[in-house]
């Protein structure tokens, strides 16, 4: 997590009018609680282009746009068990754009979509009910404060 704070227009206009009214640097710095590289690359730029605006584009750009993160949603919700990697493949067909599933992952997660897929279970036989009953009897397993055994013969409700 970077400390960065953006600096609004004004102070940033207020740092470069000190300095074109020949204020030392160190001073300006100290007195905006600024690092040295700030101020002096605010000077940099304003002599270079006449602008202090901040770049805007900075950064690597996104893989999808917004409309194919809303069809991500969409496709994701109609069809809750499709994982993000079928949901890549739905997009590439629908789209044209190729992106990675943890991309996937990441545009639903920004839309509060998140993975909730039931575990998988080894389903009982009849042999192994008849063995799980055999072992709660033997071992004497307390149900609602009644051993299992007395619940299950019959007469006891």
């Amino acid at each position: 997590m970077s400390n960065h704070q953006h600096l609004d227009d004004g102070m940033r206009w207020r740092i470069v009018g000190r300095l074109e009214a020949g204020q030392p640097q160190v001073q300006i710095f100290r007195e905006f609680n600024l690092t040295p590289n700030v101020v002096c690359n605010f000077w940099k730029q304003f002599q270079d282009t006449g602008s202090i605006e901040r770049k805007s584009g900075q950064g690597r750009p996104r893989a999808t746009t917004a409309t194919e993160d809303r069809y991500l949603s969409l496709i994701a919700r109609r069809n809750r068990g499709a994982t993000a990697s079928q949901l890549s493949r739905d997009l590439y067909a629908a789209t044209g754009t190729r992106v990675s599933r943890e991309i996937v992952s990441k545009r639903l997660h920004e839309t509060g979509l998140f993975a909730r897929r039931p575990a998988v279970y080894v389903l009982l036989t009849s042999t192994n009910r008849r063995v799980r009953l055999e072992w709660c009897i033997e071992i004497g397993v307390w149900i609602n404060g009644q051993p299992f055994s007395s619940l299950m013969s019959p007469g006891s409700a």
